[in-house]
């Protein structure tokens, strides 16, 4: 079965630096796009990057110009590269994938979530 397993999570403080990883793995045929979102306690789940097949990339404008998504569609892994850290950045990651499996149609994934916390 299809899978996405975030990492690179932790406590940080202002200002600082942490790269997320989502890897998929299982019976994939094709990736398109792959997005990561984040839930703050008591905050509704709110969209942060995406970025096509194609490269292609758009982020919320709480984190433009400080976060980065990439992908490598050799590791199929999305990337969140998130720099000049703020407290209101705390929150659990989740990453989302639309994957066409090798016998079934395409459909949303998400991973289990990765915590950053962002404090003094």
């Amino acid at each position: 079965q299809v899978q996405l397993v975030e990492s690179g999570g932790g406590l940080v403080q202002p200002g600082g630096s942490l790269r997320l990883s989502c890897a998929a793995s299982g019976s994939i045929f094709s990736i398109n796009f792959m997005k990561w979102y984040r839930q703050a306690p008591g905050s509704q789940r709110e969209l942060v990057a995406h970025i096509t097949s194609g490269g292609s990339t758009n982020y919320a404008d709480s984190v433009k110009g400080r976060f980065t998504i990439s992908r490598d569609n050799a590791k199929n892994t999305v990337y969140l590269q998130m720099n000049s850290l703020k407290p209101e950045d705390t929150a659990v990651y989740y990453c989302n994938a639309q994957i066409r499996g090798q016998n079934s149609p395409t459909r949303s994934y998400w991973g289990q979530g990765t915590q950053v916390t962002v404090s003094s």
